[in-house]
């Protein structure tokens, strides 16, 4: 009798929740479980650290790259500088490639004479980019040739074609033409009528740094030289491979008999393209544009100093692609020593 009343009391404490072995096997449960929450909680912490780590290396290659297409910026101006020697740089577009502690280099510079000035150009070659770049007719090209004149002029007067500030109002624009010389080429976006595929076009063409009405034939773009009146793509080509051989024999251009009308000589400002390649492939881009002055305090003024994009892949012939200039970020005013 006393064995059955024993056998039942241990039944009954098997059956009880606080009973030792539930309570071990509730413990084993939560441990799994807090085991596996570690683990997750682990692997979302490593594969965090592992996103910084690589954001944080491209940041530090990217730099490096900026710190080095800076300083071709600066080995670009010494070499410009250099007395006329034969092996001496020229601002003539010709690329030069270098290999410096394992960083990759390329370099070219132009006259910005080579562009056509917004604020000085003459009405011909600004109507014409706008026709042959721009892809405008003759009488949508006469209107923002006016537009733009309107935008740079001090006055409040209306040109027959052109836009003041109550036509920008009736474009619900909040803004009216700065009646001032165009600081940067970015700021003919804002022109009315100047849309956004329009300015892609005719950009990479334009400067407001050579303060010429003209162009240099010698450097320009295939676009810039169809700008000119009378310029046809056969010429264009025909007379930018004249140009290549000449330069790659160390001898003079020749020149344009169409751009006569329209020549500008080489003027003291350079717009400079580099590119820095790290070994892992981390690129910069960068392109200035630059004066050198005569105080040997100050022997160069940046004008502009922007992120560019990379030049085009030249042909299966060594030839560069006859094609208009990337288009780098809009430009900015800058001082830099």
């Amino acid at each position: 009798m006393r064995t059955a009343r024993r056998a039942t009391r241990v039944r009954r404490n098997r059956r009880r929740p606080g009973a030792p072995g539930t309570q071990r096997g509730i413990a084993l449960v939560l441990v799994l479980w807090l085991t596996i929450l570690l683990t997750v909680i682990a692997s979302g912490f490593a594969f965090s650290m592992r996103g910084e780590a690589i954001a944080a290396r491209n940041a530090i290659s990217l730099a490096q790259a900026r710190t080095a297409a800076d300083g071709a910026i600066e080995r670009t101006l010494y070499e410009l500088s250099r007395p006329r020697v034969p092996d001496a740089w020229a601002a003539d577009g010709a690329r030069h490639a270098w290999t410096e502690r394992d960083v990759q280099y390329l370099t070219t510079a132009v006259d910005e004479s080579s562009r056509i000035d917004l604020n000085y150009a003459n009405e011909l070659l600004l109507k014409g980019l706008l026709t042959s770049a721009g892809g405008l007719d003759d009488q949508a090209a006469a209107r923002v040739y006016d537009a733009i004149l309107d935008w740079r002029d001090a006055d409040e007067l209306r040109r027959p074609n052109g836009a003041e500030e109550a036509d920008y109002r009736a474009a619900n624009l909040s803004y009216g033409p700065a009646n001032a010389p165009f600081e940067t080429v970015g700021e003919l976006a804002r022109v009315l009528g100047v849309t956004a595929d329009l300015y892609k076009r005719v950009a990479p063409n334009l400067t407001v740094f050579s303060r010429q009405p003209g162009i240099n034939s010698m450097t320009a773009s295939r676009e810039t030289l169809l700008a000119i009146p009378g310029v046809t793509p056969e010429i264009a080509d025909d007379y930018i491979e004249r140009r290549r051989l000449a330069l790659e024999n160390k001898l003079q251009p020749p020149p344009l008999p169409q751009a006569q009308a329209f020549a500008s000589g080489a003027v003291p400002v350079w717009r400079i393209h580099t590119e820095a390649t790290l070994p892992d492939g981390v690129t910069f881009v960068r392109e200035a544009v630059v004066r050198p002055m005569t105080d040997p305090r100050r022997p160069i003024v940046a004008l502009a100093w922007t992120e560019g994009a990379r030049l085009p892949a030249l042909a299966s012939d060594g030839t560069a692609p006859l094609a208009a200039p990337a288009i780098s970020k809009p430009e900015t005013n800058a001082r830099r020593p």
